[in-house]
């Protein structure tokens, strides 16, 4: 059966996660949060995405706090609203292919801890990477969507997506989401994406769009009389540039249409004006976009990405060189074979565009992350790797398009001991014994480390 369209549009709120990340580097802490909570659980939004992404990581690396405790007072000032988490399958919020072993075990505390919707992707939308995560997320018989990393390139093209998302419906998933985290999906090209997609599948359809380029708001309502579910926004003092179409432009424009979002328009005063000031209190993690950036059509480099590659060639003193690495992610995604830009592969492409740019010699050296990419230590990619490239990363290491996780030796009880040891050598108490702390240092060492030092 045909999943009709609804009259009422959905709407995803973002601002806890995707519009932090987005536009201040993932840099507020929890107790900038938590006042406004109340608030935003009196919206009626279909859901709040409030965990995942970058924000398990910076909790521990740059806030000093923990980012289950986190998720615990979010759901506890949040009852009303479910909440939506982004995690990236068999990698889950590290940057790695973990074994099943540790998946099943993050993603049973974080249901248990108040994950209502997990919203699952795989960075090169490889679904033999989110297979397990979507088995277990059904297990704890929480709502499991699966996100296509939206991309443009030589082989992607319509019939591709519709393609991914008919193999993704089969796997028994609650919903599907487009995920495009650069901001390029056209308008136009939405309307008929969703048309199409509408057309074939029995599940919800969802969307995320950035506003980098400056096409966020007419794709998203391209894509509302497409016939779109729901549609992620941000508080509109948290909205534009590196992040997402406002939530009250959205709510406005649907106004008195057959297709609205039965939200009320007043109800966001509040947070606008509390959000004002958040970002005025942590502008020294903002980027430099004003307006939009339309170099973004080409290079496709993401918000959070973007953001985040300027505060980290502010870093090294070599934010002269922000220009010349964004003209260079494009050469390097297309001899990577045209994977998205997303976490984590978009780490690794931007990385080594950066190492080409500052050595005036590409490829001259390559990262280990970009060998483990090149040589399908994260999945198939989409395209043909450039061979001189792929000769480099002693691509003789083949997986025979196997499962990748089924390669992955189960250390978890080995980690455990790693954390026990590293307890006992700075006299804290055992923290291997919590499973929390546990599933933070197998992901996040150093940064684990430091902040269990931090609180003893």
């Amino acid at each position: 059966m045909i999943n009709p369209v609804s009259s009422k549009l959905g709407i995803t709120e973002v601002v806890l996660r995707d519009g932090n990340q987005s536009l201040l580097a993932t840099r507020i802490k929890t107790e900038d949060l938590l006042p406004i909570a109340n608030a935003l659980d009196e919206i009626g939004y279909w859901s709040i995405e409030s965990w995942g992404g970058a924000t398990f990581d910076s909790c521990l690396r740059y806030l000093n706090e923990n980012p289950w405790e986190r998720l615990r007072l979010f759901k506890a000032a949040m009852p009303k609203t479910k909440q939506q988490m982004l995690l990236r399958g068999q990698n889950l919020l590290g940057y790695k292919h973990y074994p099943d072993s540790v998946v099943s075990k993050f993603i049973n505390k974080s249901s248990e801890n108040g994950i209502d919707v997990f919203r699952i992707f795989d960075a090169l939308n490889d679904i033999d990477n989110l297979k397990f995560s979507i088995k277990q997320v059904k297990e704890n018989s929480k709502h499991v969507q699966v996100a296509m990393a939206y991309t443009v390139s030589p082989i992607h093209d319509i019939d591709y997506w519709i393609d991914l998302a008919k193999r993704i419906e089969d796997l028994g998933v609650d919903s599907l989401a487009i995920k495009d985290m650069a901001g390029i999906l056209k308008p136009y090209v939405a309307y008929e994406l969703v048309s199409k997609l509408k057309g074939i599948l029995s599940i919800p359809l969802h969307m995320q769009t950035h506003a980098t380029a400056g096409l966020s708001t007419a794709t998203n309502l391209k894509a509302v009389e497409a016939g779109i579910d729901n549609i992620d926004t941000s508080i509109s003092s948290m909205s534009m540039t590196y992040g997402h179409s406002p939530t009250e432009s959205i709510v406005a424009s649907l106004d008195d249409l057959p297709r609205t979002t039965n939200l009320d328009l007043k109800k966001f005063k509040k947070i606008s004006n509390y959000f004002k000031k958040i970002r005025k209190k942590y502008s020294q993690y903002e980027g430099s976009l004003k307006g939009a950036d339309t170099q973004m059509l080409v290079s496709q480099v993401p918000g959070g990405m973007l953001s985040n590659l300027e505060s980290q060639l502010k870093d090294l003193n070599k934010s002269d060189l922000l220009e010349e690495v964004i003209k260079e992610i494009p050469k390097v995604r297309e001899d990577f074979g045209f994977p998205p830009l997303v976490t984590p592969v978009s780490q690794i492409v931007g990385a080594q565009a950066l190492m080409n740019v500052s050595e005036n010699k590409p490829y001259e050296t390559l990262s280990k992350e970009t060998i483990n990419l090149l040589t399908g230590h994260y999945g198939r990619v989409p395209g043909n790797v450039n061979k001189e490239i792929l000769k480099k990363a002693e691509t003789e290491q083949d997986t025979n398009n196997q499962r990748l996780a089924d390669f992955i030796q189960d250390d978890y009880e080995e980690r455990k001991k790693d954390l026990k040891n590293f307890c006992e050598q700075n006299k804290l108490n055992d923290f291997s014994l919590n499973e929390e702390m546990l599933l933070c240092f197998i992901q996040f060492p150093y940064s684990t480390t430091d902040y269990l030092k931090s609180i003893e």
